[in-house]
């Protein structure tokens, strides 16, 4: 007769807690952080602040003082009775203009050309861009100059222009690469299976993929513009910029309605990226 084993019970295993690791400093908020991301807001904002409240200073020798004489807007309602400041401001504006919309008109296909295609020449021309961006700006002004000279090209609001474009390309073309790169050719392939021209599919699909990108690279090129002095101060001959006026000024004492430039500036860019803000909640509700 052959024994038959009795069924095996399977007893549940009592659960044992896992040991608890305790690492120091890890999850643990120290003041440090604050600290310094406090400091890095104090040092970027307090000039700002200065330059806001003490375009308000009552001066009384029409020059910059950092002695509080009481409160007026008389700088303000006399913006451009200063001579050449108007005219210097009005340069650097147009100037950054036309620098951003022909940079993002060049940027654009060869952001396009680098980010999508290969050819010959694509490491160098990668390593152009980059050595645009990385090669510091007495060396751009300088190297500028020397090339206006040899072609017989007379210094002015021209070549200011030209070497704004030049240093502006580069970061555009980084910009709109990283939107490149995050955009897909399914939409552009599936307007071509719907009977769409290469042209229309990129007038109807890829820009506006990229139109935000084309923005965000056309205020960095204009922001880099607007401020330039090394290099402008390089190829500006008798153009004067607002960047070269207010150096010269400070030189003789600066006229408070300079910093009154610089108020509504920073009012304009802290209102843009406020819209920009704005837009982008509306959007992401509207996809939502």
């Amino acid at each position: 007769m052959t024994a038959v084993a009795p069924p095996r019970t399977t007893v549940p295993a009592s659960p044992v807690s896992a040991p608890v690791v305790h690492r120091h400093g890890v999850n643990r908020r120290g003041p440090w952080l604050a600290i310094v991301y406090w400091v890095v807001i104090a040092i970027t904002l307090v000039p700002i602040i200065y330059m806001i409240v003490y375009s308000f200073n009552d001066a009384p020798t029409n020059r910059l003082s950092f002695a509080w004489n009481g409160f007026t807007t008389y700088w303000y309602a006399n913006l451009v009775n200063v001579s050449g400041l108007g005219a210097a401001f009005v340069t650097s504006v147009v100037i950054a203009f036309l620098a951003a919309i022909v940079s993002v008109a060049i940027g654009l296909p060869l952001a396009l050309a680098l980010e999508r295609y290969k050819f010959p020449g694509r490491g160098a021309v990668n390593a152009v861009v980059f050595a645009d961006i990385a090669a510091p700006s007495i060396v751009v002004g300088s190297a500028s100059l020397s090339f206006f000279l040899s072609i017989g090209l007379g210094t002015g609001f021209l070549t200011v222009l030209l070497t704004h474009v030049a240093f502006d390309v580069a970061y555009v073309v980084v910009v709109l690469r990283a939107r490149i790169a995050g955009t897909s050719r399914a939409l552009e392939e599936a307007a071509g299976d719907l009977g769409a021209t290469p042209f229309q599919a990129f007038r109807l699909v890829t820009l506006p993929l990229l139109a935000p990108g084309m923005l965000a690279a056309g205020l960095l090129a204009l922001a880099m513009s607007i401020d330039d002095y090394v290099i402008t101060s390089f190829v500006a001959g008798p153009s004067v910029t607002f960047p070269l006026f207010v150096y010269g000024a400070a030189k003789a004492g600066m006229p408070p309605q300079v910093l009154c430039f610089g108020t509504l500036v920073f009012a304009v860019g802290l209102l843009v990226a406020l819209l920009n803000g704005a837009l982008n909640r509306r959007l992401a509700r509207t996809r939502g």
